[in-house]
């Protein structure tokens, strides 16, 4: 009797070879490694996540508070094996990344403090969560996961969560003091 030999695990990617082959796509994330595809976003997901970056803009900027950054920008949340997570939206402090410093030709090797993410109706709850665990890991200080089918919000700090309702407001004190805004107003 005769065995087979079983196909050999593809190698793991590191992210500069991820970058090389995949750093233009949208909708492809580096794990621990290996390649992972998500669906490619709505109408709808890109108009909320439109609507969360020009809320959160309209508050930063003015202030000069730091940088926000959309279209899956890859954030590293993860080294040997690499990960490279692409955010719907984020913001980086001018505390994290001065501003007098560019932003990189590649992934945020800082983790921003903020991370938004948006549900899509083809998303799986479990990748979601794998990656909001993943940004929390890396040093982000909040992940809001936006979920459009409801209408509300959940923020993710390490080892907490908490989920708003349309009319509850969306506040960040300890990222952004004095940002208030009904969570209502990310979906109108």
């Amino acid at each position: 009797m005769t065995t087979a030999a079983l196909p050999a695990a593809p190698a793991l990617l590191s992210a500069s070879e991820f970058l090389r082959l995949h750093g233009g796509e949208c909708g492809v994330d580096l794990v621990k490694g290996r390649i992972a595809r998500e669906p490619m976003p709505t109408p709808e997901h890109g108009r909320i996540c439109f609507r969360a970056a020009l809320l959160l803009n309209a508050f930063i900027e003015p202030r000069d508070l730091g940088r926000i950054m959309t279209n899956d920008s890859f954030v590293f949340t993860r080294r040997t094996p690499d990960s490279v997570r692409g955010a719907d939206v984020c913001f980086i402090s001018h505390a994290r990344l001065p501003k007098d410093q560019p932003l990189p030709n590649g992934p945020l090797e800082t983790p921003p403090e903020l991370v938004v993410e948006v549900r899509s109706a083809s998303d799986r709850l479990r990748n979601i969560l794998d990656k909001i665990d993943d940004y929390l890991e890396a040093g982000v200080d909040v992940v809001i996961l936006l979920e459009p089918a409801a209408a509300f919000a959940t923020l993710f700090r390490k080892g907490s969560e908490q989920q708003l309702a349309a009319e509850d407001e969306l506040t960040l004190p300890d990222i952004l003091p004095g940002f208030s805004d009904p969570v209502r107003r990310f979906f109108e």
